[in-house]
């Protein structure tokens, strides 16, 4: 095996190839340091720009951004106070404080070393899981490979949220949207209301833009103002280099924690990083100091989330079973290059696999030194207004969503989408259980036909399945005695770790929404063969008990006083809807123009000149993007 290491790196440093890497590490940085997109959104929008690549091209971009993320979102978290995404929380609460003290130099500094040698140690885990796991992967038949891809949604649903249920929904939903179109097994079309845009099912590129993109665009849209209320000064990175060394064996142990974290199929960053970060508070003789600005707590969150965003690619490779959200795109990418991760790739394409170690170790090492070199430069542009972030992040999204098809139905699909996910994120369910239940839809059901096909319903009693579904069972039994614990030893009537978390009205409509989908979808599919009605059903018969629980959890609290985020958000969504609308009958490029200007003069309050100014640079990127495409903008009714 490792006699392709150095073929693999030497395709990487390819001009074309070590180009696309950076262009990734480029938009990874970038979203990376909006605070809320992150990892799934920079690979969301490049993924409809890989297939004008090569192969090896296309898969380096996406690592690069990958590779990069959790270590520029270190920025947004220390300076602004505002988590870059979810797994920088510690960063923020340690970091931002320390930058309140005038140490942001040491703060930042720690962080891009921690990340650094966090993906050097995924990336390093990575090599070496590879020839060392490939034999227990050639020995897993498809009962055992059947199991894993539900372990990672089991872990994906679970350790994603507070709520089980809320998990285990997002996950179900996730398949339900994956079993739309052509049936594997048969010659049926399933759910497609008759529609030929949905007989071919639906993008991946859509639906990870419109779970995960649309929904902080508006979030973005509505807050209004500046990032900051000044900017932050950034000076003298010896104490960053200092405080580096100084805790060195907390960072290597804090990403051992993030590599295991990775490992354990869906788990993701923001898991490892709050154990890394209460590691670091165990072990810690003044843990007093953390939540006040403790270098510790920055160190051990970068360290862990970096390289559990690396090791995320280990199941990834070896069992077709995503790591996390990001992972997931990267999965579907590599089906649509024509490469299938597991026992088939170990032997036939292992040059792919040294090309992601190499990639993922050299955009590590750069995007650390990239971080040193323009933070000084960003710190003084805190005070950005978040509107001039959004106006060309929805067109970028656009366009990427309008290359699945090249027809309308791509907009709609993207607002719908857009608009669930949207619900989400105000009802707290989490939304990367959807994405990867979507990406294992179609291999699930795979190996599930297969199973039953070869050995009948007798591999449910196979030695490696009976240990995968214990692995199931032993968590939700220590879930159900933990909580049977608690409400012993509680005399409290507060019951906030129910479905009642997030606006309780939106929990409600889309629990509901759902419900009267999935009942509607179970009657449909009952005209299906049964071989087609496999991958339904296993969304389906738990779902409609699941979401049935979700409406009479949230219903009981209906009428009591809630959160209002949601409802000042709702004109935002509608403007997002009326530009849909605009494109449909006018086209792109009229409707985009007085969108574009409502974002920089209504939301931003830009002056006139620079407004205009900043707007025909928007609107001539977008229609550099549309020629890079090789494709055309949306045509309207009219124009």
């Amino acid at each position: 095996m490792l006699e392709h290491a150095l073929p693999a790196f030497l395709a990487l440093i390819d001009p074309i190839r070590i180009g696309a890497l950076l262009a990734g590490m480029a938009v990874g940085m970038i979203f990376g340091m909006l605070p809320g997109l992150g990892g799934v959104a920079a690979v969301s929008i490049l993924l409809p720009f890989i297939y004008l690549l090569d192969d090896y091209s296309g898969l380096a971009m996406l690592l690069g951004a990958v590779a990069v993320v959790y270590t520029a979102d270190t920025i947004t978290s220390v300076l602004l106070g505002a988590p870059g995404s979810p797994a920088s929380a510690p960063t923020a609460i340690e970091g931002h404080a320390l930058a309140k003290q005038g140490k942001a130099a040491e703060a930042l500094g720690v962080g891009f070393l921690a990340s650094m040698v966090g993906g050097l140690l995924g990336a390093v885990i990575l090599l070496f899981a590879i020839p060392v796991a490939g034999p227990i992967v050639l020995s897993l038949g498809t009962p055992e490979l059947f199991m894993f891809a539900v372990v990672g949604l089991f872990f994906a649903s679970s350790m994603l949220g507070k709520n089980l249920a809320k998990g285990l929904g997002a996950a179900l939903f996730g398949i339900f949207i994956g079993s739309i179109g052509p049936a594997s097994a048969e010659a049926d079309f399933r759910f497609t209301l008759d529609q030929v845009y949905l007989l071919d099912g639906l993008s991946l590129t859509i639906v990870a833009l419109g779970l995960f993109g649309v929904a902080e665009v508006i979030a973005m849209l509505a807050s209004g103002g500046g990032i900051s209320g000044g900017a932050v000064p950034v000076t003298n990175w010896r104490d960053g280099f200092v405080g580096f060394v100084k805790h060195r064996w907390l960072i290597l142990r804090s990403a051992f924690i993030g590599v295991f974290g990775g490992f354990v199929p869906a788990v993701g960053a923001s898991a490892s990083t709050w154990v890394a970060y209460g590691h670091a508070i165990r072990s810690s003789k003044e843990p007093k100091k953390f939540g006040k600005g403790d270098i510790r707590g920055v160190a051990a969150a970068e360290g862990a989330n970096n390289a559990t965003i690396i090791s995320d690619l280990i199941p990834t490779l070896l069992f077709s079973v995503p790591g996390g959200p990001a992972a997931a795109i990267f999965l579907g990418a590599m089906f649509s290059f024509g490469y299938y991760p597991g026992p088939r790739m170990i032997t036939q394409n292992p040059d792919i696999m040294f090309l992601i170690v190499w990639s993922v170790a050299l955009a590590s090492v750069i995007g650390a030194l990239v971080c040193f070199a323009v933070t000084p430069a960003l710190a003084r542009l805190t005070k950005l207004p978040f509107a001039l972030i959004a106006a060309p992040l929805v067109l970028v999204m656009v366009m990427g969503a309008y290359q699945s098809t090249g027809t309308m139905g791509d907009m709609v699909m993207l607002l719908l989408l857009g608009l669930v996910g949207w619900a989400m994120k105000h009802a707290d369910w989490p939304r990367a259980p959807a994405l990867v239940g979507f990406v294992l839809a179609d291999p699930m059901e795979q190996y599930f036909w297969l199973s039953n096909q070869i050995h009948g319903w007798s591999w449910l009693a196979r030695p490696g399945v009976i240990i995968i579904i214990l692995l199931l069972v032993t968590p939700l039994l220590y879930r159900w005695w933990k909580a049977r614990n608690v409400v012993a030893d509680s005399s409290s009537t507060d019951d906030s770790a129910d479905a009642n978390t997030g606006d309780v009205r939106v929990n409600f409509s889309l629990s509901l929404v759902l419900l009267a989908v999935f009942v509607w979808a179970f009657v449909s599919s009952l005209e299906f063969s049964p071989d087609s009605r496999l991958l339904p059903w296993l969304a389906l018969l738990p779902g409609i008990p699941t979401f049935a629980l979700l409406v009479y959890q949230s219903s009981k609290k209906l009428g009591l006083s809630e959160k209002t985020a949601a409802l000042s958000e709702i004109p935002y969504l509608l403007a997002l809807g009326i530009y849909v609308l605009g494109i449909y009958l006018f086209g792109f490029y009229l409707a985009t123009v007085p969108f574009v200007a409502w974002m920089l003069f209504g939301c931003a309050s830009s002056r006139p000149i620079t407004g205009l100014a900043y707007g025909v640079v928007i609107y001539g990127l977008s229609m550099f993007l549309f020629g890079l495409l090789r494709g055309g903008p949306p045509g309207g009714i009219f124009f």
